[in-house]
């Protein structure tokens, strides 16, 4: 099924998109509205963007904790001549379902990308993911290398640097009800202040909800934060190192150059893991790299992109 929510349809996404670009600095060849499409895969309803070029060289774009498909708006936009761009809200993020049994482990994203990668029948797929994306994506690969033709994995790694990770994890669980997308934009200037507020003012239009009190909140699901085990999702994300040795596609490893989450040393040390593994730094970038700086990503991901 696909549909197009009022919202993309309407100027003022197409405003966002025409501002965010000038700010970054790109130039696209032109401004498209993604066509949404929503699917079943297993027992749950997944929503995801597809920015067109059928024919194309197929590209999925798997965004962080707490954000959702529209991270990659831009650098859809700019690989879209060349590439057929797709972007996965994952499990319980963006407008995709929550699991009933709030069941996020790296396992079960990567379960659901595998299925809809089959489901898509998608060939010559080049898999792009940042921080949970990132993880996920490491965990495809190591069971499905065959299946891709390049990895990108964007600041992540089976090792992480505890006061980045800390400082994230403390503002995605912090408590969350919001008078006024002014508090929220208030907020997340404070968490990253490299954004821009009139740009975070639109972008935030995909990233909340209104609740019955009126209040608003983010759109990701909270309800497992209570019983969230961090030594355990650690153990699981060292585990990830039995994974690299089976991916043997070529695999390119991005760190943003001001990233307190992974550093230089985490990313070669990745790398050299990896059998075809390289590796970049993004300057003038934390952790969210294809927020802050995405003209330099888009650059490096066409630099190691195979045609």
């Amino acid at each position: 099924m696909s549909a197009r929510t009022s919202f993309l349809a309407s100027p003022d996404y197409l405003d966002h998109l025409r501002d965010a670009s000038a700010l970054a600095g790109l130039t696209l060849p032109e401004l498209i509205v993604p066509e949404e499409h929503q699917v079943v895969l297993g027992r749950m309803r997944f929503r995801y963007l597809d920015w067109g070029t059928r024919g194309k060289r197929p590209v999925l774009f798997l965004h962080g904790g707490g954000l959702t498909a529209h991270t990659w708006d831009l650098v859809c936009l700019a690989l879209r001549p060349d590439y057929r761009c797709l972007a996965l809200d994952l499990r319980g993020h963006g407008d995709s379902e929550w699991s009933p049994e709030m069941n996020y482990g790296i396992e079960a994203h990567r379960d659901d990308v595998a299925a809809l990668i089959e489901h898509l029948a998608l060939e010559g797929l080049v898999l792009v993911g940042m921080s949970l994306g990132g993880l996920t994506a490491l965990a495809y690969a190591g069971r499905h290398a065959a299946k891709l033709d390049a990895l990108v994995i964007i600041d992540a790694g089976p090792e992480a640097r505890q006061e980045g990770s800390r400082r994230i994890a403390e503002f995605i669980a912090a408590p969350a009800e919001f008078d006024s997308v002014d508090e929220v934009i208030e907020r997340a200037l404070a968490f990253n202040p490299r954004r821009d507020a009139k740009l975070l003012r639109r972008s935030l239009q995909h990233n909340l909800r209104q609740l019955p009190n009126g209040k608003l909140t983010w759109k990701h699901d909270r309800r497992h934060r209570a019983s969230f085990d961090a030594e355990a999702w650690a153990r699981r994300r060292v585990a990830l190192w039995d994974d690299i040795p089976g991916i043997t596609c070529p695999t390119l490893v991005v760190r943003g150059g001001r990233s307190d989450v992974f550093h230089d040393e985490d990313a070669e040390k990745l790398s050299a893991a990896l059998p075809r593994g390289s590796w970049v730094r993004v300057e003038d970038a934390g952790h969210t790299v294809q927020g802050d700086n995405p003209r330099a990503l888009v650059a490096e991901l066409r630099r190691f992109l195979p045609t």
